[in-house]
């Protein structure tokens, strides 16, 4: 068994598992706090997950929306990073068995995020595409790079038109902006790049189960992201359910079928669960049950947060919180002050999610905001949109190379980052 190498400590151990939003607003908030914080993660970066469909669509590099941790927490005395996969939580004993040893903890913190639901169905995961971490962004860049150049070898039109179908599963802000971002593409970069191909070629549809984009957000925010999509050319079908992929057929409900190697799922996600907890802790969408404190069911010392955390103890959010990272902030930064109440006798403070608004962007002076009781669309949200995240991007040079990337874009209509990678 390799030995993980944690020095001991006087101070109380947190191993935190996950470092997405949640858990670094709670490493965070306990610096230079009484404890020693030891944060696992199976990438040695904080990923900023909003923007992943930019480097799917070749907006931006990957480098961009990625920051290494020990850079975040550089030259704190009481913070340890490990590299780990984690293999089984013992909440008996008190320690995480990882790939690289036994981590023991006298608070455990799982903030592991969320992963793809794909309800089932193996074809989904195995023959399509997800979008939820950064070497499926990667390689869905790759894949539509690939497809392009592959169409340029076809001979017959029909042919050409059905290796350039474009499906995606799933109408609420991952899907949507990532079909607004095809749309642009296929709009200002395809006829520069593929002049012998026409742009009337490549068709992007997307397919929601709900009568509604956007579900979560406002009539507004849904009629005018329908209005924005369907002008830009996205063939949208509401009230259609995906039943099945075979890697070249995707057959809906109705008895219909579209003709696609381009699947992308974006229809649902569940809690990214790590294995040894009860299974009585565990709902049924792999997210786990905790109380107003974010402690797991029936544990003093063991706590979750962010998505992978359900708490139904706010009557606002009886089914537990939405997967939005400012859920995950917030959990982070009150858990944080928790523990250190713990650890000075005071009583905890009761989780209360302050909503700040829900935004998604279509294009290119194209966003819808809902702030409150406000509904923001069209240029306004936009700006909200990309000031917002520039915000909570992490790092000054991601933040810089980022704004530079929308400005040069916005002026040029270009994509920089248009380079196929492929294994040798």
């Amino acid at each position: 068994m390799i030995n993980p190498n944690i020095p001991d400590s006087s101070f109380p151990r947190v191993v935190i598992i996950g470092a997405g939003f949640a858990g670094i607003n709670l490493v965070k908030t306990l610096r230079r706090k009484p404890f020693q914080v030891v944060l696992i993660n199976q990438n040695n970066y904080h990923l900023f997950q909003p923007l992943l469909y930019q480097v799917a669509t070749a907006g931006l590099e990957p480098s961009s929306i990625a920051f290494p941790i020990r850079g975040i927490f550089s030259h704190k005395e009481n913070f340890i990073f490990r590299l780990a996969e984690v293999m089984q939580i013992n909440t008996e004993n008190n320690y995480v068995e990882t790939n690289i040893g036994e981590i023991h903890y006298d608070y455990l913190v799982i903030a592991t995020g969320s992963t793809g639901n794909y309800f089932g169905n193996s074809h989904f995961e195995e023959l399509g595409h997800g979008m939820k971490s950064l070497y499926e962004a990667v390689g869905l860049r790759n894949f539509g790079l690939r497809g392009l150049e592959n169409a340029l070898l076809l001979t017959n039109v029909e042919e050409k038109k059905e290796a350039l179908n474009i499906v995606i599963v799933g109408g609420g802000p991952t899907g949507v902006e990532l079909a607004g971002a095809l749309a642009e593409f296929r709009k200002t970069i395809f006829p520069k790049d593929y002049p012998e191909l026409s742009p009337d070629m490549m068709t992007i549809h997307l397919i929601e189960g709900s009568p509604k984009l956007l579900l979560n957000m406002s009539p507004e925010a849904s009629a005018h992201t329908f209005k924005y999509l369907t002008r830009m050319g996205v063939q949208i079908r509401l009230n259609a359910k995906v039943e099945d992929y075979d890697g070249r057929h995707v057959f809906l409900g109705d008895g219909t079928s579209i003709t696609t190697k381009y699947f992308i799922w974006s229809a649902g996600v569940k809690g990214n669960m790590p294995p040894g907890l009860n299974p009585e802790v565990i709902e049924r969408n792999s997210r786990i049950k905790v109380n107003e404190y974010n402690q797991v069911q029936g544990f003093t010392n063991v706590f979750a947060i962010g998505d992978v955390a359900q708490m139904t103890t706010d009557a606002r959010y009886l089914k537990g919180h939405p997967m939005l990272a400012q859920v995950a902030i917030q959990q982070g930064k009150n858990l944080g002050r928790n523990l250190i109440n713990l650890r000075k006798n005071k009583p905890l403070s009761v989780f209360l999610y302050k909503d700040k608004g829900t935004m998604a962007t279509i294009g290119r002076n194209k966003a819808v905001a809902d702030i409150g009781k406000l509904h923001v669309t069209g240029f306004f949200a936009w700006v909200i949109w990309m000031t917002v995240h520039l915000m909570f991007l992490m790092g000054f040079r991601n933040k810089v190379i980022v704004f530079i990337n929308w400005v040069y874009s916005y002026f040029t209509y270009e994509r920089g980052t248009r380079i196929l990678l492929k294994r040798h």
